[in-house]
């Protein structure tokens, strides 16, 4: 008997089969090959289409079935992981409305900045956790204020990744953890927040029926089942963003432990016991997926926009017929450094790390006799990591103090010199795994159809691939005291 979750991904859709007995991933897959398209039909706007992702599951299903590796009629329940804080908006007849918005838009960033002022700056840290900034509430209000014929259409609101279980089943659904990536939840009074709703003029009959974030969300079509060559009435039992999806796959589940990601965007998130807050919504929290009346963990998350997507620039740029691993390896070749090239990689909208600023990304220092691809490669990494150390930096400043970081082997943790490299610049050792979000969403699954007991059993068999100590952190202080003086000068 098998779990199958879902990644919702802004760059592709990634499947992945778990045996139930053994805990083991027995088949994966993605889709498309190429990274999905993102719109920006203004500067700043970005956006995806719903039916695309919708179709990319698909095709990234039936891609998993041809493999072989398992019989798709033993799928037990399924688990949906998906890119947070995007807006999908549907009509009675649960037809989209319009392209989603998506994380790393940053049009609602003025709404977002009048509600912090109007509803009170501690009333909001205090109740919300956060400033309502850019996200899913303020993006509601966005089409509230610009596109008012389109919002009288709207019969729900929902996040990405309620929009597949919706497509799954035919039902609707959210969940505390989901409201409050959204800002839409009062953690102090454990309701819907009445301040953000009334100041942004939105009914709360636009919000789902909100679920137990491990329970039954809806029952597999007769219809999709035929199409998926799956059972008909297997649970949707697990809903979750990718970055607490990504802490559950890592078994980053008790207060104090820490996973990191280093995908289209990078992600340091740390489990707390606390209802805390940055003074400055530099980082944020929001429910985790252990998150209950009695045991209120939420997790802290520091979010850098511009990580994987400024290395696809990259190779897009300057050596589009490289494949990521080569390019990998040839950033191996250029020391420690990189001769003085220096990469600011805030390429891709505002960073809320940075106070809501965007610096552009930057390449400088560039030397025409010493600077090629090796160089161009390893700085654009070294960038990256060290964005990751400012980051953290800030996460300290409130209290979170790692000993050690969770991370998957994928994405840009697949690069020694950058998985090297964020070791040395942090200071803080890694452990590898290889579990990833597909994998956690499937083990979700699991949790939320009752065939684990808990998330203990459901870990039962996880195991370290690989563990990275600090061995150049000497180097690479004083490199990194030149990077963020760059970065102030350009903040």
């Amino acid at each position: 008997m098998y779990l199958l979750g879902l990644d919702i991904g802004t760059s592709s859709i990634k499947v992945s089969v778990v045996e139930i007995a053994t805990q083991k991933r027995v088949a994966t897959a993605q889709f498309p090959d190429e990274e999905t398209e993102i719109k920006t039909p203004q500067a700043g706007w970005a956006e995806q289409a719903p039916a695309d992702w919708w179709d990319n599951v698909v095709h990234a299903i039936r891609r998993l079935n041809e493999s072989g590796g398992f019989d798709p009629k033993k799928v037990m329940a399924i688990g949906i992981a998906y890119q947070m804080h995007g807006l999908v908006v549907v009509d009675k007849e649960k037809e989209v409305l319009r392209d989603s918005i998506i994380w790393c838009d940053s049009r609602a960033v003025k709404l977002g900045e009048q509600a912090f002022d109007a509803i009170g700056h501690e009333n909001c840290l205090h109740s919300l956790l956060n400033s309502p900034g850019n996200f899913t509430a303020s993006k509601l209000a966005w089409i509230k204020n610009n596109e008012p014929e389109l919002f009288e259409k709207i019969d729900k609101a929902m996040l990405p990744g309620d929009f597949i279980a919706m497509k799954l089943t035919g039902d609707i659904s959210t969940s505390i953890a989901a409201l409050s990536e959204g800002v839409f939840w009062d953690f102090r009074k454990n309701e819907l927040s009445k301040e953000v709703l009334d100041y942004y003029g939105i009914d709360q009959a636009l919000i789902p029926e909100i679920k137990p974030l491990f329970s039954t969300h809806g029952l597999l079509k007769s219809d999709v089942a035929a199409l998926l060559g799956m059972q008909e009435g297997i649970p949707v039992a697990y809903k979750s963003g990718d970055q607490p999806n990504n802490a559950l796959s890592l078994n980053v589940l008790k207060p104090g432990e820490v996973a990191a990601t280093a995908g289209t965007s990078g992600v340091i998130y740390g489990v707390s016991d606390a209802l805390t807050y940055d003074p400055q919504s530099r980082v944020n929290t929001f429910a985790h997926v252990t998150f209950t009346d009695a045991q209120k963990h939420t997790g802290v998350l520091l979010c850098i926009n511009g990580t994987g997507s400024m290395y696809r620039w990259a190779k897009h740029n300057f050596a589009p017929n490289f494949s990521y691993a080569a390019l990998n390896e040839l950033a191996a070749t250029a020391p420690i450094g990189s001769k003085g090239l220096k990469v600011l990689p805030f390429g891709n909208g505002v960073e809320r790390m940075l106070n809501n600023k965007c610096t552009g990304a930057q390449l400088l220092g560039i030397d025409l006799n010493l600077h090629g691809q090796p160089e161009i490669f390893r700085a654009v990494q070294e960038g990256i990591a060290f964005a990751f150390r400012y980051g953290l930096d800030i996460m300290r400043e409130n209290g979170m103090k790692p000993k050690v970081i969770r991370a998957g082997m994928a994405n840009l943790f697949l690069s020694e010199v950058f998985a090297q490299t964020f070791v040395d610049v942090t200071g803080i050792p890694v452990e590898l795994y290889e579990n990833d979000g597909s994998t956690g969403a499937a083990l979700g699954a699991g949790i939320g159809a009752g065939i684990f007991k808990d998330t203990e059993e459901a870990f039962s068999r996880h195991e370290i691939i690989k563990y990275l100590e600090p061995k150049n952190s000497e180097a690479y202080e004083p490199l990194y005291a030149e990077w963020k003086f760059l970065l102030d000068k350009a903040l």
